[in-house]
């Protein structure tokens, strides 16, 4: 059995980002960064990233759940952070994993990341002088400009319940944003500089320079791939990328109203990378 979990935090001061490490049953197989989904998505997959954290751990993998810049336990306020200081964040957790586990790991960590968390993953690896040793995206959003959407009608709905009568849709909000105005919505101050970092992002363009571990969450066994997602897998593995798919029926645990867990994912996920580890 692996250790228990360790709190810990990276950096100090204004770089400082909390993270939970979970230490692998020896021997160490590898080793993988979470990267969380977006907003109010995190908190409600918390208790589904830990848990397979927890699973991987058994497996022999180390892992390190990170908490972005100004997101849970980490410093500063959402408010202030940007999609450059996410990557910079997946370069440090990187790092502390590589230097924590030293020669007793076997090759480079890889980068797991659930829904937009996922396509910062895709966004660090295509742009990194050192390519992970894999990808394990859960649920990845495809597009960013789709995904700030579907953020900001949280805002377009709010001003339709309120005094302002919902003056303005998606399209004035993003006029603001292009305009260096933060966006108060949903309890979360989103700045241009985060907004517009990840807004112009399209998976089927960020071409994974490593395998590719895709899990996706189905409504009921032997539901297919959305049509999108499977164009997306489809062009990267004409282009040569190693990419396997696993579906597993569950709920949307990212959004459900209450805490849900999906315990095929669990399975599918461990099962994929202990068969992608034998190949």
């Amino acid at each position: 059995m692996p250790p228990p979990v360790q709190p810990l935090f990276i950096g100090q001061g204004s770089a400082a980002r909390f993270g939970l490490y979970h230490a692998p049953a020896a021997p160490c197989r590898g080793a993988w960064l979470y990267l969380p989904p977006f907003g109010e998505e995190m908190n409600k997959a918390r208790r589904m990233a830990a848990l397979q954290a927890a699973a991987l751990a058994r497996q022999g993998y180390a892992v390190l759940q990170l908490d972005l810049h100004g997101c849970g336990d980490s410093a500063g306020d959402f408010g202030d952070a940007s999609w450059d200081s996410w990557l910079a964040d997946v370069a440090s957790g990187l790092q502390w994993l590589a230097a924590t586990l030293g020669p007793a790991l076997p090759q480079p960590p890889g980068l797991w990341g659930l829904r937009l968390g996922a396509l910062l993953a895709l966004d660090y690896a295509s742009r990194a002088a050192a390519a992970p040793a894999a990808l394990l995206l859960w649920q990845p959003v495809l597009q960013g400009s789709a995904h700030l959407t579907q953020f900001l009608r949280l805002q377009v709905a709010a001003r339709m319940l309120g005094e302002e009568g919902g003056a303005g849709g998606t399209a004035s909000l993003r006029a603001e944003l292009a305009r260096g105005a933060a966006l108060e919505i949903a309890g979360y101050t989103l700045a241009p500089a985060l907004a517009l970092g990840f807004d112009g992002l399209d998976a089927s363009r960020l071409l994974p320079p490593c395998p590719v571990h895709w899990c996706e969450v189905v409504a009921q066994d032997g539901r297919a791939l959305p049509p999108a997602a499977a164009r997306v897998l489809k062009a990267w593995q004409e282009a040569g990328v190693a990419a396997t798919l696993r579906l597993a029926p569950g709920p949307q645990f990212w959004a459900t109203q209450e805490l849900a867990e999906a315990p095929a994912l669990l399975a599918a996920t461990c099962n994929l990378l202990d068969e992608a580890c034998h190949a």
